[in-house]
């Protein structure tokens, strides 16, 4: 069982502002060897109770770039953690970036399926209130249910995860 604190609170408005600020500085670092760098997770739902934690995607064409965005990352001070598990992505940690919120990275080829899953349930959440205001209970519960117990949390949430990945035809 690990003892990481587990912070859920209410949807912040300022998240996605600290997104574009990020996003910004991650441009000017990978300049043209990327497609995109998209906000997701639950901060980027509006609405959405969330860890205050920024989910990002920067999507590139293919692995055959990934060394050169590699790089690019070491350089903008970011570190390589491997896909934690998780095929077709590749997370990045980061210290001493105090300018910044709380942020995962991850990199991810444009036909990732990883990718997808972040996308749609993303899209879905945005359009869907119903849907989201049960979801953010259910974190709001888990939060306050395991606080030292990540994998608790997450297994709690898990059927609704499920339930709306089912509804997005993932």
């Amino acid at each position: 069982m690990k003892t990481k604190r587990v912070i859920v609170v209410p949807y912040d408005s300022r998240w996605n502002n600290e997104f574009q600020k990020i996003k910004l500085y991650l441009e000017k670092a990978l300049e043209n060897s990327i497609v995109a760098i998209e906000h997701v997770g639950s901060t980027s739902i509006e609405g959405l109770s969330a860890k205050p934690i920024i989910d990002i995607d920067v999507i590139i064409e293919s692995y055959d770039t990934f060394e050169d965005v590699k790089s690019r990352l070491k350089n903008s001070g970011y570190y390589h953690e491997g896909d934690l598990g998780i095929k077709n992505r590749a997370a990045f940690g980061y210290s001493e970036k105090h300018e910044f919120m709380t942020h995962h990275l991850y990199v991810c080829p444009r036909d990732s399926e990883e990718l997808k899953r972040h996308i749609a349930f993303r899209n879905y959440l945005r359009t869907h209130k119903e849907d989201r205001e049960k979801y953010s209970v259910i974190k709001l519960q888990a939060a306050i249910k395991y606080p030292t117990d990540i994998d608790s949390y997450i297994e709690t949430k898990s059927p609704c995860i499920t339930e709306i990945y089912k509804k997005c035809g993932l």
